[in-house]
C-alpha cells in the first residue's frame, strides 16, 4: 500500500512505484472512477487504447481475416495506397 498527501491545492504526489506500475510519465492524464463509494485511478492513454481493442474486438474476423498477420498484410497495403496514391 502507497500513502500519498493531499496539498492545500488538492494535488497529490503519485509515488514513483505506483507510477511505474501504471506506466505513468509527466504530462500523462489519469481517470478516476468511482466504483461502490470506493475510487480508482489508471492511465488514461492505457483505459482508452483497451475500450478501443474491446470495441473492435471480433471486427476483424467479421470483415473476413483470419489472423492479425493477414490483417497487417492488408493494413500496409492501403497505407502505401494512401501514402502513395496507389
Amino acid at each position: 500500500m502507497e500513502i500519498a498527501t493531499v496539498s492545500d491545492k488538492g494535488q497529490i504526489t503519485i509515488p514513483i512505484s505506483v507510477r511505474r506500475n501504471l506506466k505513468l510519465k509527466g504530462g500523462d492524464k489519469v481517470v478516476i472512477q468511482e466504483e461502490n463509494g470506493r475510487y480508482y485511478f489508471d492511465n488514461a492513454a492505457l483505459v482508452a487504447f483497451t475500450r478501443v481493442a474491446e470495441a473492435f474486438d471480433g471486427e476483424a474476423k467479421k470483415a473476413g481475416f483470419n489472423s492479425e498477420d493477414e490483417l497487417q498484410e492488408y493494413m500496409k497495403k492501403e497505407v502505401r495506397k494512401e501514402v502513395r496514391g496507389y
